[in-house]
């Protein structure tokens, strides 16, 4: 036992490590993507202070009727980027790599401006003091793009995270139903020997001084044996769906748990008197019904009336068990048929997540819970399509 929990251990201790390390190095690459997006939007407002100082330079020679040299204006055409509106002290305004066709709307600048300021803070251009303009820039295309881009890098990590769990999940699930597969097939195989026994001691009884009826009563376990035998080694395997008469099955199933229960449970069955034909599987259906009403007794505590209901409404045909126990919750009605959801302190909560797999799964019909009141009871309801 001690090399299995360390070797468990040893695993989870290697899975929290690749979380925490996946996580630091999630943190390290979106703060570096920070600190270089700032240091990019600090490098782009020094440059527009360039140019500001370029474009007081011109004006200011301007002014003087003198010539400002080239650099200025090297200054000024080399940003062909980064958007701006100059707002003078005249009130006139400039503006540089923005859709001219928008720029005629004096609106949409002022909007431009509103936007440039939440973005950059306005650089003045001043000479002695005074204020010649107002220079508002907003984000270069570039800028805007590396601004989405730790959203994007994380939207791709999570993907790949979602990716690998799902991945991992479905390997999982996978070898657990390779492993309960396995097992149902091998408990099919242990119970086939004494099962084989039983078969055999049957008939010394037959030839001794016993009850024909014991021995019948005797027999039709045997039989029941030998159904859940074949249901446990098919498992894993595609069931055999036949052309049958839906009523017979659902009375001999009906017939043979009610013989076998609490004579405290008042059965009530409700059937058609004609035969109504579907694609079934004898054997699944009644291990269907069977934890339908298995569950319907553990809910009403082994005391109540259980009622099977059996009817054709066009092509389908309805089966409805009703008990009067405990009644289920609303928010349960989907969760009852869950792998492992259960609401007993004793079983692993299997039965009816397989009975919606016989039911949906193998026979294409529906199962649910048609209704159900606290202190109560509930309805199950089954539906499969009639065959013509």
């Amino acid at each position: 036992m001690h090399l299995p929990m360390t070797l468990s251990f040893n695993r989870n201790v290697v899975r929290w490590i690749i979380i925490i390390s996946s996580f630091i190095i999630i943190s390290l690459i979106l703060w570096n993507t920070y600190i270089f997006f700032q240091n990019f939007k600090a490098e782009e407002r020094s440059k527009m202070r360039n140019w500001s100082f370029a474009q007081k330079e011109i004006s200011i020679t301007k002014n003087l009727n003198d010539d400002f040299g080239e650099l200025p204006l090297e200054i000024i055409t080399s940003n062909t980027t980064t958007p701006m509106i100059k707002v003078n002290d005249d009130g006139s305004i400039d503006y540089n790599n923005i859709d001219e066709e928008k720029a005629k709307d004096s609106l949409y600048l002022v909007g431009l401006i509103e936007k440039f300021k939440k973005e950059n803070r306005p650089i003045e251009i001043k000479y002695k003091n005074k204020v010649l303009s107002m220079l508002y820039y907003g984000n270069s295309p570039l800028l805007n793009k590396l601004k989405y881009y730790p959203l994007a890098l994380l939207l791709i990590i999570i993907l790949f995270a979602a990716v690998v769990y799902f991945f991992y999940r479905s390997a999982k699930t996978a070898d657990q139903n390779k492993l309960w597969t396995g097992m149902a097939k091998e408990t099919a195989h242990q119970i086939g020997t004494p099962l084989s026994s039983l078969v055999g001691w049957t008939e010394i009884l037959k030839t001794e001084q016993v009850n024909p009826d014991y021995i019948q009563e005797i027999e039709k376990d045997i039989d029941r044996l030998k159904t859940i035998t074949e249901r446990f080694s098919k498992i894993g395997s595609a069931p055999t769906l036949e052309k049958m008469d839906i009523v017979e099955a659902t009375i001999d199933s009906y017939d043979y748990l009610k013989s076998r229960s609490s004579k405290l449970i008042n059965f009530e069955i409700i059937i058609p008197e004609h035969q109504i034909f579907v694609d079934l599987n004898e054997q699944l259906y009644s291990w269907t019904i069977e934890n339908l009403v298995k569950n319907a007794i553990d809910a009403m505590k082994g005391k109540g009336d259980l009622k099977v209901e059996l009817f054709q409404v066009e092509k389908q045909v309805f089966i409805k068990i009703t008990d009067t126990g405990k009644g289920i919750h609303k928010n349960q009605f989907t969760k009852i048929f869950e792998p492992g959801f259960t609401t007993k302190k004793r079983g692993w909560g299997l039965g009816l997540s397989l009975a919606k797999r016989i039911i949906e799964d193998y026979h294409n019909g529906k199962i649910k819970v048609l209704e159900s009141e606290i202190g109560k009871g509930t309805t199950i309801q089954i539906t499969l399509k009639v065959l013509s």
